[in-house]
């Protein structure tokens, strides 16, 4: 009996590999092209293999992992630091924020290139080669 909710069989990807892939900036099909084409522009497609990489949806779950991991490497850090010593708050702002900022933005990139990576080894918005109409700009 076919159900209504059933998709075509689609080809396994690997998914470790391709997030790892995808974390070093690297496309998840080839591994070898370039994911971005700048800081956090994702390439329309992979200048090695010509994969289609604009169906990507990575919105804004890259900044909240960002911030829950940086968060947590940090708060840690700083209460540590205020326990030993009660260092006064412009040397905690000193230290703590240009330390956040740097390791956000360096952390941001490898993020977003894991998680557009995963959405490809899962098939995710139009990357297993069936994007709805509403991806394609018309109506579902």
């Amino acid at each position: 009996m076919h159900d209504l909710f059933d998709t075509p069989a689609q080809p396994a990807r690997p998914i470790l590999a391709s997030i790892l892939s995808g974390a070093r900036g690297r496309c998840p099909n080839c591994r070898n092209g370039r994911l971005f084409r700048a800081y956090l522009k994702v390439a329309d497609h992979c200048p090695a293999c010509a994969e289609a990489l604009h169906h990507q949806r990575a919105d804004d779950a890259p900044p909240y992992v960002t911030i829950l991991v940086i968060g947590h490497l940090i708060v840690p850090l700083v209460l540590a630091l205020e326990k030993a010593a009660q260092p006064p708050l412009w040397l905690h702002a000193a230290l703590w924020l240009p330390l956040a900022t740097v390791l956000s933005l360096a952390f941001l990139t490898l993020v977003k290139g894991a998680l557009v990576a995963l959405q490809w080894a899962l098939h995710m918005h139009g990357f297993g080669g069936d994007a709805t109409a509403s991806e394609q700009g018309g109506l579902p």
